[in-house]
């Protein structure tokens, strides 16, 4: 067991080591922490993106609240994962142009997305270009750090931890996501004046991005009636969420009235936890009007001219310009690895091959509930049942991302097509309209797709 005033070392290969995000969220969170002494190994396949952070990674070691972490740019995905404790991974699956057109070609057919990166035609096309990318990773794992804590960033989150486990069966992995603060956020809200969602227990249950909670507490309070009663007042006018310290078109683009959770609670009798942009992409009807639920469609033009400035602004703070800070994200990861090298109990929402942890869903299929992290590893917590029709929908797709995570493992691209007609933004379109879109957007991406998956349309 960790003593206080004890500091963990922990090896930490990042791969995706020049991500503009997460990595720099990281570096703030291990300067802000007094627990761990890292070292961070950067892996990119573009090396002068890693080479760049790890520069960064050394300034925000110089406002470090407690052991500095390290930073090293790595030359090859084996050298960033030999001796590795943790493996974090957080790539972009082809460019942000790919996401243009997996917004875009079913645009054109009626079909629109709000974010496209989870279900609907973009999050299936999305995933056919990166499971090969995470099966890759996973046999890397396998052959360089096979005792190693995987935590995977990347969307099609369940997906893409169902081809590390695909990969390397015995892999140590877990999918992190942090959509269910947002509810932490509004019960902390409600609570009042010195209440911190970080104090906020839910009891999580679903897959990602169609997340929902059926227990509520603060400081040992029941929540759940009070949050009912809230979000049925609001049910109608909404209550507007956003991320914290964002600038006012991020607002626009990321935030919601939260209307689409508070019906599907009103409609199912569970509270929803994800983000309206996301809950709206797993069934029809709410993106045909996003204007009346309250949330707009995420353009990926914006997202292309954000990562610019966020290019620039690392760039910048790589030559010495600018101040970084030590300061705490709503990200889990840091607490999680502290739990499992110290042996610390936490608790955190997490996606895991379903043990038996999420009732109604089959076993093997990755789902979202919470999970005990420690120095006995990560132990899923069994989730409470969720009403029989919301597991209806939540099957449909964990169902449609298990077959489709093997369909391309094995190479069937016979298999793909029934799976992407079948899904709900998708169904409604004739077979010959839904194959020609289909073969359209293969076609857009197809530089990322193995040969023979290229004509799976």
């Amino acid at each position: 067991m960790h003593k206080s005033g004890d500091t963990l070392p922990v090896r930490i290969a990042f791969v995706g080591g020049g991500s503009l995000n997460w990595a720099l969220t990281l570096m703030a969170d291990l300067a802000e922490d007094t627990r761990l002494a890292a070292e961070v190994r950067l892996f990119d396949i573009d090396p002068t993106a890693a080479e760049r952070n790890a520069r960064i990674g050394a300034r925000y070691a110089q406002v470090s609240s407690g052991t500095p972490a390290t930073y090293r740019a790595c030359n090859s995905l084996p050298e960033a994962l030999e001796g590795a404790d943790v493996v974090v991974i957080s790539i972009l699956p082809g460019r942000f142009e790919d996401m243009g057109h997996d917004i875009a070609i079913p645009a054109r057919y009626g079909i629109a997305q709000a974010v496209g990166d989870t279900v609907g035609p973009g999050g299936f096309v999305r995933a056919i270009r990166s499971v090969p990318m995470l099966a890759e990773i996973g046999r890397a794992v396998r052959d360089h750090a096979p005792e190693a804590w995987v935590c995977n960033l990347t969307n099609p989150m369940s997906c893409l931890t169902g081809a590390l486990y695909a990969a390397f069966p015995a892999i140590r992995a877990w999918g992190e996501c942090h959509e269910v603060t947002k509810i932490r956020r509004q019960v902390a809200a409600l609570a009042g004046e010195g209440a911190s969602h970080r104090d906020v227990e839910v009891s999580v249950a679903g897959i990602n991005h169609f997340t929902f909670v059926t227990r509520i507490a603060l400081h040992g309070r029941d929540m759940l009636p009070d949050y009912r009663a809230w979000a049925e007042a609001h049910r109608e006018d909404g209550s507007f969420l956003t991320e914290p310290g964002k600038d006012e078109e991020h607002a626009r683009y990321f935030g919601s009235r939260c209307r689409v959770a508070f019906d599907l609670g009103a409609r199912f009798g569970v509270p929803a936890a994800a983000g309206d942009r996301h809950l709206a992409e797993f069934l029809p009807g709410y993106l045909d009007d996003p204007q009346r639920w309250g949330f707009a469609l995420t353009p990926v033009e914006y997202r292309i001219r954000d990562r610019a400035a966020k290019q620039a602004r690392a760039e910048a703070l790589a030559e010495g310009q600018g101040t970084p800070a030590a300061s705490r994200s709503d990200e889990a990861m840091v607490d999680q690895i502290v739990a499992l090298k110290s042996g610390a109990p936490f608790v955190s929402n997490v996606n895991l091959p379903n043990t038996g942890q999420m009732p109604g869903l089959p076993l093997g299929e990755v789902v979202e509930t919470n999970a005990m992290f420690s120095g006995l590893g990560i132990v899923p917590m069994v989730a409470d049942p969720l009403p029989a029709p919301l597991t209806d929908i939540l099957r449909d797709h964990a169902d449609r991302q298990t077959a489709l995570v093997g369909a391309v493992m094995e190479v069937d691209g016979g298999a793909l097509f029934p799976l992407f007609h079948s899904d709900p933004l998708v169904r409604h379109l004739d077979t010959a309209t839904a194959r020609a879109m289909f073969a359209e957007m293969l076609a857009a991406t197809a530089q990322w797709l193995p040969d023979n998956l290229r004509g799976a349309a």
